[in-house]
């Protein structure tokens, strides 16, 4: 008999978050009324337009980490709105906070799943970007089932995206790119690279070097970027 941890789905993610800082949790306590979203798998698909209370075109970021990129994409185009995803506390609140101090308004953030909020929590053609940097590249062989990136993404990335939709993507370990653009390349019938296929993209000016970055660069693995455009 199947067991329910064998049904438990691999996930991309461990909750080994670190120590929170007494500012980053009084942020989270504050500020989540504000600018948190409370949504379970199960629940019916997030209402954008009532969430941030218009109907601009709306952005999500997979895993914002400290939210440096979710920060300045927001204050770079106010006409849009964006909605971060992440499950470790100490970066939601430090992102919070930062909301606060450069008052900030068109950003969300929900802690959660990426996957789950893909599957369920989204409806169809809702979203006008999708950005992942940087995702843990579970670097040993017995963890590549880990990586966010598989065909199931790609999928649940066609079904999200608005036609014309851009999926952003960078990692600073090669193979992992490689894989990235493979899957992606794959999805010809959904997505077009724009860099021309089979190639990467150039980093574009809107992403900061990232400490990840910086500390590949270090270590001989330069990041790179992928762009896809969603037919």
């Amino acid at each position: 008999m199947e067991t329910a941890t064998a049904r438990r789905a691999v996930r991309s993610f461990v909750l080994r978050e670190g120590r929170i800082t007494p500012g980053q949790q009084r942020a989270i306590e504050r500020l989540w009324p504000r600018f948190g979203v409370d949504w379970q798998p199960g629940e019916a698909p997030l209402d954008l337009h009532a969430l941030f209370g218009n109907h601009r075109p709306v952005s999500l970021e997979i895993g914002f980490g400290n939210g440096e990129t979710l920060l300045g994409l927001a204050q770079a185009a106010p006409e849009g709105n964006f909605l971060g995803v992440e499950v470790h506390r100490p970066g939601i609140g430090r992102l919070l906070r930062a909301l606060e101090e450069r008052e900030i308004p068109n950003v969300r953030v929900l802690r959660q799943d990426a996957l789950e909020l893909l599957r369920t929590g989204l409806a169809e053609a809702t979203l006008a970007a999708v950005y992942l940097l940087f995702p843990d590249p579970w670097p040993k062989q017995r963890h590549h089932k880990r990586r966010l990136v598989t065909t199931e993404l790609v999928g649940l990335l066609a079904r999200v995206l608005q036609p014309d939709g851009l999926f952003h993507a960078a990692s600073d370990w090669p193979d992992y790119a490689d894989q990235m653009l493979a899957a992606l390349g794959r999805a010809g019938p959904w997505f077009e690279n724009l860099a021309g296929a089979g190639q990467f993209f150039p980093r574009p000016a809107w992403r900061p070097r990232t400490r990840f970055e910086q500390r590949g660069e270090r270590l001989g693995q330069p990041a790179r970027d992928l762009a896809f455009r969603r037919r």
